[in-house]
């Protein structure tokens, strides 16, 4: 650069360092705009749809002749899921008789409100009402129509929308039929956990032991093929041990 100053004439060189100093400032600048907008991305992200905590149970107690005399244990296991479901959850309780995928089925349901107060009156509301089915219980059903409980389990849970959803079978898994029944459908059970508590032995079983490995794997496989997951407990304690629900 060329400058006069009097009769001299003075000519001055720009520094290689000064003429770098704008291009590190622009890519300092534009660093600092990658990490705002990386930022901004995040937190765009961690504002969307919200993460659904909230479970649905569905319980499906048989009836039939052979496994009625098990009918305090769901009694046990609907008091331990009024224990522990909160505000937000969805609990029903249903029988397995000779045709179940029926509204009747239904002892009862709920879904709890998020105030406390209002939550233990439905939950004191669900237990009298599920204690008066099993006080009033007198004849066992003939049949056992399995797969119409849960199907109607799987159309309760699936309006539940919950972001987990259990079915808890109490049943020795032996499904008789009545003749007239049609029940040779899939079971769509995507995203559901099944559990299968106390599955009692029947006496035929104590000849032949396969009968009843078949029982489970057979129940075990068409769970599976619907989509949903498949696991057994020997009783109660094992499954609060294991903590099924949180």
């Amino acid at each position: 650069m060329m400058c006069l100053t009097g009769n001299f004439q003075v000519t001055q060189f720009a520094s290689p360092w000064a003429q770098c100093a704008p291009r590190a400032q622009l890519a300092s600048l534009r660093q600092r705009w990658a990490v705002v907008l990386a930022s901004l991305t995040l937190l765009i992200a961690g504002c969307g749809e919200p993460t659904n905590n909230s479970r649905a149970v569905f319980v499906l107690v048989d009836i039939s002749s052979d496994y009625a005399s098990e009918l305090m244990q769901a009694r046990s296991l609907s008091n331990y899921l009024l224990a522990d479901l909160e505000g937000g959850d969805s609990l029903a309780v249903a029988f397995i008789d000779n045709s179940s995928f029926t509204e009747r089925n239904i002892i009862a349901r709920a879904s709890f409100d998020s105030r406390p107060s209002f939550a233990n009156q439905q939950k004191r509301a669900f237990q009298a009402q599920v204690n008066a089915f099993f006080e009033r219980f007198r004849v066992p059903s003939y049949h056992s129509d399995i797969t119409g409980g849960v199907l109607l389990a799987r159309d309760f849970l699936t309006e539940a929308d919950a972001g987990r959803s259990y079915l808890f079978i109490l049943s020795d898994l032996h499904e008789d039929l009545p003749p007239w029944l049609n029940r040779d459908v899939g079971l769509d059970l995507e995203g559901i956990e099944v559990v299968a508590i106390n599955i009692k032995r029947q006496r035929s079983d104590n000849n032949n032991p396969q009968a009843y490995q078949a029982r489970l794997s057979t129940w075990q496989s068409r769970v599976e093929e619907g989509g949903g997951s498949w696991r057994t407990y020997s009783d109660l304690a094992r499954l609060e041990r294991a903590g099924v629900l949180r």
